[in-house]
């Protein structure tokens, strides 16, 4: 059964930097589309960056340049990197799978879902 486990969140202070993990199961990192999103309350869920079956990645415009999503096939992870976190950053965080080379903008497109992570971020 396709699992990902996902963890790194926690709060921290406006300016500061977290790493989330998600680890997988059943399912290889390579060769399948990698995507974080984040949900805050009464918002859509958006994604934040993704990572083909190649190893490109992607990112929205406001993400770009904060946020870089990376994998390691060995330990089958890919990672978040967050760096000047902003209070509006704030919200619970996903790691999602999509199966096949290809990525997509929508969360409707992902196959597979982690049971999120908690960030905050405190001015």
């Amino acid at each position: 059964q396709v699992q990902l486990a996902e963890s790194g969140g926690g709060s921290v202070q406006a300016g500061g930097s977290l790493r989330l993990s998600c680890a997988a199961s059943a399912i290889t990192i390579s060769g399948n589309c990698w995507a974080w999103f984040r949900q805050a309350p009464g918002q859509e869920r958006e994604k934040v960056a993704s990572i083909n079956g190649g190893g490109s990645t992607s990112y929205p415009g406001s993400m770009k340049g904060r946020f870089f999503i990376s994998r390691d096939s060995a330990e089958n992870t890919v990672y978040l990197q967050m760096i000047s976190l902003k209070p509006e950053d704030t919200a619970i965080y996903y790691c999602a799978a999509r199966a096949g080379w290809n990525c997509a903008r929508g969360y409707s497109s992902y196959d597979y879902w982690g049971q999120g992570t908690q960030v905050t971020v405190s001015s």
